[in-house]
């Protein structure tokens, strides 16, 4: 899936993660959770997930930690463990951090007991959700996992956001060289799409918006200004209204919420948006839930591999519409995208390429990126 296209200057993956880490350190955040927040970073911009990788590597992260609004430091707190449950208190620290010591968890259980489940509660934006998933399927087994996210998303018929984006994502074990990865929001489109879009001085397409009076928008800056104010949501998927099965989106998206919520019994909805009933920034305090699947206890995973192979082989198999150039499976173009990346680096933009020079020379780095002079 080569970009024949690609103007933008490639950074190499080992001297964007050794920069990134060493920045992360800077900002108080100790050397091996900076180690795991750089991976999942850099994994989204190895599947060509530009909206969750560097791109989001100040906004999100750095500029959260300087407001106070995410702590560098994470202290997991064990609130509730069963052979086959944990519930965890992230303190607001690093999700990503709290995310993968859940998964290590979860995995282990699942490997003596066949299933196992988690939730954290006042956590912080922990990523792409596909790299959790990942991880149970690189230990051959099913991941599911899903996070609710400050309000930006309007009820079918509503034009007020209500719920986060929500992820819902799954990644199973086949017995190609991908596994099958769905790892999607529920909402049309996600907040880091937009901000993509604006980074990238770019419109928005319409029909993703819905505004106050029940219109659209396509500014993608003012769309950001905008949805913070509450004056226009995103739409789940099927978009407005139910006759192209809007109601559909809106019930995954509220599964998700009462997942990441009700399992611990943490905030919801318009309790995680960032901000106080005066106006102040204030903790996100997220929730994100975890499920591990171990085929071994059911059919065996060479059963479960190969029959997932089968199912994604004819999918891709099947008979294209006209002009179609292929059809592809949840994981495919991510695992194309690799390819593509995996010899030339991570392509990064002029505002990436400007956040990386002033963090270089605020810490008097020894870097020094490929795209200068």
């Amino acid at each position: 899936m080569a970009n024949a296209t690609e103007t933008r200057p490639f950074v190499p993956w080992k001297l964007a993660h050794d920069f990134m880490v060493d920045v992360f350190v800077k900002y108080g955040v100790p050397e091996e959770d900076a180690r795991i927040c750089t991976d999942v970073l850099l994994e989204s911009d190895r599947r060509g997930i530009e909206s969750h990788g560097c791109n989001r590597f100040k906004p999100i992260y750095l500029d959260r930690i300087e407001k106070g609004t995410l702590l560098p430091v994470t202290k997991i707190d064990i609130v509730k463990e069963t052979p086959t449950t944990v519930v965890m208190d992230a303190n607001n620290g690093m999700g990503m951090v709290a995310s993968y010591r859940m998964m290590e968890k979860l995995i282990e259980k699942a490997k003596t007991y066949g299933m196992a489940g988690g939730t954290i509660f006042n956590s912080t934006h922990n990523g792409i959700a596909g790299y959790w998933s990942t991880m149970a399927e690189k230990a051959g087994m099913v991941g599911i996992t899903g996070t609710n996210a400050r309000p930006s998303v309007a009820p079918t018929w509503g034009v007020e956001p209500m719920m986060g984006t929500n992820p819902l994502t799954f990644t199973m074990p086949t017995d190609e060289e991908f596994p099958f990865n769905f790892d999607c929001a529920t909402s049309i489109v996600q907040n880091g799409k937009i901000e993509f879009y604006e980074r990238s001085g770019k419109p928005t397409p319409a029909g993703l918006v819905v505004t106050k009076d029940g219109g659209t928008m396509t500014d993608s800056g003012a769309i950001l200004k905008e949805m913070r104010k509450g004056n226009c949501a995103l739409l789940s998927i099927g978009g407005l209204g139910e006759e192209t099965g809007g109601y559909k989106g809106y019930g995954f998206t509220t599964i998700v919420e009462i997942l990441s919520a009700a399992l611990a019994g943490g905030p919801f909805m318009k309790a995680l948006s960032g901000k106080s009933a005066d106006g102040k920034d204030q903790m996100y305090r997220l929730g994100h839930f975890f499920f591990v699947i171990n085929p071994e206890f059911f059919m065996g995973l060479d059963t479960f591999r190969k029959t997932a192979g089968d199912i994604c082989r004819g999918l891709r198999a099947s008979a294209k519409a006209p002009g179609a150039e292929r059809i592809y499976t949840a994981g495919e173009k991510e695992w194309l995208a690799w390819q593509d990346r995996k010899d030339k680096g991570v392509p990064v933009g002029d505002s990436i390429q400007k956040e990386f020079v002033a963090l270089r020379d605020k810490f008097n780095l020894p870097y020094k990126f490929p795209f200068e002079k």
